[in-house]
């Protein structure tokens, strides 16, 4: 399905559930989406006996609403997904714009980009028209039964609060949503609510968990092509990581703030969108070597956070 950013597609399932059908995520709250759906499950003729979302962002759960009224279908995820959804659709303190843009001012972004991130105002809201106000609750190991056949959730963290992806056994299928992607990296980012949460360390505690599945399995991503091989996808995932890490390290033998370090890890021409998610991945590259004793994080003059490599 089509997407309004750089980033210009996100990959959507539609599960066979014998006499009826299982979406598993549903796109961003497009006019164009709505229609696409229109066409497939008109031309599918089956009715919906349920929706999953793997995570909160706008791509996945853009229309959850939409097609669970169309239907009376019911949504499954997971309560942090849910909670943080509707944190972001409501600006509740730790997920309102100027929550986020206080601690980007912290962490020393410029004005000017400062100034078109306040003028985009609610993204969340744009791409999420309506939320559902109940859910079934997935947790981490539960089975969902689909098509007669079985579908383990496996819960990582990082990406999103609590990210739900689906493994079949059966099948050798895993859908990883996006905590596991063939070309790009998963974004990982640090919100206002948990300043000093390391989700870089947890994305990549995540990937443990999903690492020991076949190496035959086939990969079902949210972006990019279907692949197989995910021992070697986490593996250049991790080197990725460490690489960046390393170079943020060659940089801070003078304090430095996260705003100052924007360029070393993205050194392309960001876009306002770009900048939101390029500031909370290097914030949290910076948590995740402060909180593992490799930088010192201190409060400077100017009233920003800097960090600077402890030897």
């Amino acid at each position: 399905m089509p997407l309004p950013f750089a980033l210009n597609h996100v990959n959507l399932w539609l599960l066979d559930d014998g006499d009826a059908a299982v979406v598993v995520d549903t796109g961003f709250g497009l006019d164009e989406v709505r229609a696409h759906w229109s066409d497939i499950l008109s031309r599918d003729g089956r009715p919906l006996s349920g929706i999953i979302a793997t995570h909160c962002h706008p791509d996945h759960l853009g229309l959850a609403a939409w097609l669970a009224e169309r239907d009376q279908a019911p949504i499954h995820m997971t309560q942090g997904e849910f909670l943080v959804a509707h944190a972001m659709w409501h600006q509740q303190p730790g997920y309102s714009i100027p929550d986020m843009l206080k601690l980007f001012t912290t962490h020393g972004l410029d004005t000017h980009r400062l100034t078109a991130l306040e003028q985009r105002g609610n993204g969340y809201k744009r791409g999420v028209p309506a939320l559902p106000d109940s859910y079934h609750r997935m947790f981490d190991g539960d089975v969902l039964r689909i098509g007669g056949r079985e579908w383990r959730v496996i819960v990582g963290y990082g990406h999103a609060p609590e990210h739900a992806s689906l493994y079949c056994e059966a099948l050798g299928i895993l859908i990883s949503g996006d905590m596991l992607l063939p070309r790009i990296s998963t974004n990982v980012s640090v919100f206002a609510a948990t300043p000093h949460d390391d989700p870089l360390g947890l994305f990549l505690a995540s990937l443990q968990r999903i690492k020991h599945l076949p190496d035959s399995t086939l990969v079902l991503p949210s972006h990019g092509n279907p692949f197989r091989g995910l021992g070697l996808r986490i593996a250049q995932l991790e080197a990725h990581h460490a690489e960046r890490c390393e170079l943020l390290l060659s940089t801070l033998d003078v304090p430095r703030n996260a705003g100052e370090m924007l360029a070393t890890l993205f050194t392309r021409e960001l876009d306002t969108h770009q900048v939101l998610f390029a500031m909370g991945e290097t914030v949290a590259h910076l948590n995740y070597l402060a909180n593992r004793g490799q930088v010192a994080r201190q409060v400077a003059d100017d009233g920003t956070v800097k960090f600077e490599r402890t030897a």
